[in-house]
């Protein structure tokens, strides 16, 4: 497989990376259409970068973050249920992973963790937090893999299906 992973142009590939998440997360032109707007917001913010891969001149996976604000929606969304835990100081000196995704014809080589792995290797921030869909499923077995613990499970996002988990992790993560 002839795959690099490097700095991405996110807002330049906004449209090829939300195809990506689009088959990993099954989402709708709806939902894609909201998760443009929302992508390029964020890659506006002070420190936002993100990484693709890519196979074949073709992008096969991404992920985004930034340095966590508390002043942004999910960290509002998600401070009550870390505060009730004592938790919510990791809302602040943390860099947060807002999406990761590969492609499924991609999944189980190692593509998510190395660009999870090589994002954070760059932050400023002594820890990361992200969410996840609050399963066992093979995302949140990577982040544990990687050592991300759980900070608070079964948080509602507005309008979200299913619950998350909130997950933090001391930089930098584990190697495997």
């Amino acid at each position: 497989m002839d795959l690099v992973i490097g700095p991405l142009d996110l807002p330049a590939h906004v449209d090829e990376a939300l195809a990506v998440q689009a088959v990993a997360f099954g989402l709708g032109a709806d939902e894609i259409a909201v998760r443009r707007q929302i992508v390029l917001r964020h890659m506006a913010y002070p420190g936002a970068r993100a990484l693709g891969a890519s196979a074949g001149g073709n992008l096969v996976g991404f992920v985004y973050g930034m340095p966590n604000d508390r002043a942004h929606w999910w960290s509002t969304v998600v401070e009550p249920y870390l505060r009730a835990r004592g938790l919510d100081d990791w809302l602040d000196n943390s860099f947060v992973i807002t999406e990761l995704h590969v492609h499924p014809r991609y999944q189980n080589r190692g593509i998510g963790r190395t660009l999870i792995t090589t994002i954070t290797d760059s932050a400023a921030e002594p820890r990361s937090i992200l969410s996840a869909i609050d399963t066992d499923s093979p995302a949140r077995g990577l982040y544990h893999s990687l050592g991300y613990v759980d900070l608070a499970r079964q948080v509602l996002f507005p309008s979200a299906p299913k619950p998350y988990a909130v997950m933090g992790a001391t930089l930098p993560l584990r190697r495997r």
